[in-house]
């Protein structure tokens, strides 16, 4: 009896090594990942240090002007429709202001927060599809750390990189899209649409490309199907509009990417090569048994084969133009990330494996070769622009003069294609100065082709501007009496007959003086040329 007894006891206690796993297992798994996020700081803090920071360089013309304008809706009291019209597609402008006024915290240091929690949630999401792709660390790791490295390496063709230089709405749409790729691989369909949702509020287009190469990936035998789709609709939305309008032809030939038989034969190399290599891959995944990759390789192929269809539809009938906009070729940029992380990942596998001396080999030149890139990119503007920091740029010495030193409602005009000039870097003046501008030829042309109903109000108004190179006193006179514009930025050695309250070694910042009977002809054209971009 007392055998039984102690048998049953001995059944019925608890194991010591059984009771002290759960834990175990759990601190075990809380530090793997603490790891892993350290890892994934320290690769982030290293691609902020190789790729630069601008936040007010390019696009930020129109997601930080309208951001500006929801902070204070005194700014821009005129000229405002083009970036107000881009601004309104997402969500970015409100989500940042509304951080801002929530948080109490400077502007300046919200975008840099932005942009690096941006970085850091892509290469988690890249890290996240790395392990659904690679079993080894090696592998994981170098698809990341490849990515991480090569962040501003340009899209062919598409005017786009892996990442900006600059918080912007690709910027989160971009994570939003890997996640949801590797959700999907996850069969957690609906993290699938949440991720697609977030990716669409801030940037409906990169969303609805992320949502094709998904249905491309569910349904690896429809390519036939999507594609017949795709010519169709393109055809039949392009024959409901009008024919392009000059003026719109003027905006969307700035944009010759946009046209897939403009490109030049190196970027056709951007469309040829991936292909290529993903055939490559596919091959490799498929002997090595890595099912993940071996599934997204023919999917890709699919996606960069639909996308090109699409841009020669666009390419052929002229009436097709005004669909340029969609730019089919941007869904590259899901291509070149995945055509990375695969190509990283493999190099881990076969190549570098746990040989520090291999790693060393590979990432130190990258990494110094994509710095200095940038340095040519930006060589006037500090590598990393801090918040608060003395602008090195005297373009942006002088936008940021403007900010601090003109009137609030002061109406200014630059060289239509002011940013394309040497030593400017694509430095935005609606942004830095704060000030109300007469569009440029460059930036805002881009998104005319976005709103056709604009284009005859931003010609004119660049068409005033063109030779701006040669203008005279009587030349600003004359865009003064037809837009009341009072204040013009000039290159030195500027202009006889100007009062410019500002220069530096570049540029000069100067008041028009009132030709006779302006005053009121001035204030009539500006709200006219105001109604006409409305």
């Amino acid at each position: 009896m007392e055998s039984r007894i102690s048998a049953r006891g001995k059944q019925r206690a608890p194991s010591p090594t059984l009771a002290v796993s759960a834990p175990l297992r759990s601190i075990r798994g809380f530090c793997l990942k603490a790891r892993v996020y350290l890892y994934l700081a320290l690769l982030t803090a290293g691609a902020f240090l190789v790729h630069g920071y601008h936040p007010y360089a390019e696009d930020s013309e129109f997601y930080i002007s309208a951001v500006k304008k929801l902070l204070n809706p005194s700014l821009y009291p005129l000229g405002s429709q083009i970036f107000e019209r881009q601004a309104s597609l997402t969500a970015f402008p409100w989500l940042i202001a509304e951080t801002v006024r929530v948080l109490h915290l400077p502007l300046d240091t919200v975008l840099l927060a932005g942009q690096l929690l941006c970085y850091f949630l892509f290469l988690l999401a890249c890290w996240k599809l790395s392990c659904l792709c690679f079993e080894s660390q090696p592998a994981r790791w170098c698809a990341v750390a490849l990515v991480a490295a090569l962040l501003t390496i340009p899209v062919a063709g598409t005017a786009l990189f892996l990442m900006d230089q600059y918080l912007n709405p690709r910027s989160i749409s971009s994570f939003a899209v890997l996640f949801a790729v590797a959700a999907a691989l996850e069969k957690r369909y609906r993290l699938v649409v949440l991720w697609l949702i977030v990716a669409g509020l801030v940037h409906p287009l990169m969303m609805l490309f992320g949502a094709a190469f998904l249905f491309l990936l569910f349904r690896p035998r429809a390519v036939g199907e999507p594609s017949g789709v795709v010519a169709a609709a393109l055809l039949g939305l392009g024959y409901t509009f009008r024919v392009p309008t000059m003026e719109y032809d003027q905006a969307a030939l700035r944009h010759a990417y946009y046209f897939v038989t403009h490109w030049s034969w190196y970027e056709w190399l951007g469309i040829i090569g991936p292909v290529a290599l993903l055939l490559w891959f596919g091959r490799i995944a498929r002997a090595r048994r890595m099912s993940n990759v071996a599934r997204l390789c023919p999917a890709l192929i699919s996606f960069v084969l639909l996308g090109l269809l699409g841009a020669l539809l666009l390419d052929v009938p002229h009436r097709l133009e005004i669909l340029a906009r969609v730019q089919p070729m941007r869904s590259l940029h899901l291509v070149y990330v995945l055509l990375l992380l695969f190509a990283g990942g493999l190099a881990g596998e076969f190549v570098l494996k746990r040989s520090v001396a291999r790693w060393l080999l590979l990432f130190i030149p990258l990494c110094a070769g994509m710095t200095y890139v940038q340095f040519r990119l930006f060589p006037v503007s500090a590598h990393i622009e801090w918040p608060g920091s003395t602008p090195r740029n005297p373009w942006v010495q002088a936008f940021v003069w403007i900010r601090q030193n003109t009137p609030q409602d002061a109406y200014f005009a630059l060289d239509p294609e002011y940013v394309e000039r040497s030593g400017e870097e694509v430095q935005t003046f609606l942004p830095l100065a704060e000030r109300s501008a007469l569009p440029d030829e460059v930036k805002d042309s881009g998104s005319v082709t976005l709103f056709p109903e604009l284009a005859q109000s931003w010609w004119r108004q660049v068409s005033a501007l063109r030779g701006w190179k040669h203008f005279q006193l009587s030349d600003f006179q004359s865009v003064e009496r037809q837009f009341g514009v009072r204040w013009v930025v000039v290159q030195q050695p500027g202009v006889d007959g100007l009062e410019c309250p500002y220069e530096n070694a570049v540029v000069q910042v100067c008041r028009v003086p009132q030709a006779e009977g302006s005053a009121a002809e001035g204030a009539s054209a500006g709200a006219e040329g105001e109604s006409a971009s409305n």
